[in-house]
């Protein structure tokens, strides 16, 4: 009797579902629950498992509309369905509905694919200022990002002399830049990428003036000062010393006299002149002053007088000199 029971149910349930077996359900893989991205020209081949039974309908949308046979084939199996687009262009991105039906029951599912490529060129780049050994640019957004988000630009540098690009910077986000530690003497040229998914565009707008680094001009800032004046009345710092002389023998008197302008010395034995005798030989070198008394004799001995003369003024100094013995 219980057994005759369960029967009846199943048949009642049965016959409630219109002769469903299995209810309609859609195994969605689970890299299809995101954005499903592919590159221009790439084939898209998604393949969706569900179940029902008996054998469920299913049919597939994009955007609530009908799919474009020319574009989109789509193969329904017993277990699964598949969607094909041989050649992805961007006009295939959209929301791509599954719908499985089975005797009035539904189970739905929606695909998101998009279609990228590379972007397109930033429309602009100028070289906006150049002072000490850098460069500032700016450059405007390209008008194709390419159907997705920029990762950013890429600027690079080439110098007059090569001709070589080289990568300043990767994935900048601002439009603006200041290019640093460029080298004295060198002339710049510039050009920034664009960057997606898809990695950089295929051209570059270069700058239409070069960045010439020149050496800054050094100025000097010659400060006034007072001309010091350095002239002074004759002045002896080391006067002549009283000396005996052996006679026969030469002897030398010394002293040092300072003044500015360069003075006139004089030469005085006793208060007279003795400039132009052969017996005498002065000199002055450096501020020292100088005579020798050639084989002075008995008559040779007295006063000696060192006199300096200059424009400021006079100055003089004495010694004694003594003439001992027989020649």
């Amino acid at each position: 009797m219980l057994f005759a029971s369960g029967v009846c149910q199943v048949e009642s349930l049965y016959n409630c579902l219109g002769g469903v077996v299995e209810l309609p359900k859609i195994w969605l893989p689970r890299i299809l629950r995101q954005t499903y991205i592919c590159k221009v020209g790439a084939t898209v081949n998604l393949l969706i498992p569900f179940q029902g039974k008996p054998k469920p309908l299913a049919i597939w949308t994009r955007d609530g509309y009908s799919l474009d046979a020319r574009r989109v084939s789509v193969r329904n199996g017993e277990k699964d369905t598949v969607l094909f687009i041989r050649e992805a262009q961007r006009a295939d991105s959209g929301r791509y509905q599954l719908s499985v039906q089975l005797g009035g029951l539904e189970d739905t599912a929606t695909i998101d694919i998009l279609v990228i490529e590379r972007p397109g060129p930033p429309q602009s780049i100028q070289l906006v200022d150049v002072w000490g050994f850098s460069a500032t640019l700016e450059w405007t957004p390209p008008q194709d990002t390419g159907n997705t988000t920029l990762l950013g630009y890429t600027v690079q540098k080439a110098d007059k002399k090569s001709g070589l690009w080289f990568t300043v910077l990767e994935h900048y986000h601002c439009t603006r830049y200041t290019v640093s530690n460029l080298i004295i003497g060198n002339s710049y040229a510039f050009r920034v990428f664009a960057e997606n998914q898809c990695g950089l565009s295929e051209t570059a707008p270069i700058t239409s003036d070069l960045a010439h680094i020149q050496k800054a001009e050094t100025v000097y800032k010659i400060e006034g000062f007072a001309q010091r004046d350095l002239s002074e009345a004759p002045r002896f710092t080391q006067p002549l010393a009283d000396c005996t002389a052996v006679p026969g023998y030469d002897t030398q008197l010394f002293c040092c006299v300072r003044a500015s302008p360069k003075p006139k010395i004089i030469w005085l034995k006793n208060k007279m002149e003795i400039q132009g005798n052969p017996k005498y030989r002065a000199l002055i070198h450096l501020g020292i002053c100088s005579l020798e008394i050639r084989k002075p004799g008995p008559f040779d001995g007295g006063i000696y007088t060192c006199k300096a003369i200059n424009a400021l003024g006079e100055a003089s100094v004495d010694c004694r000199v003594d003439v001992k013995g027989k020649e």
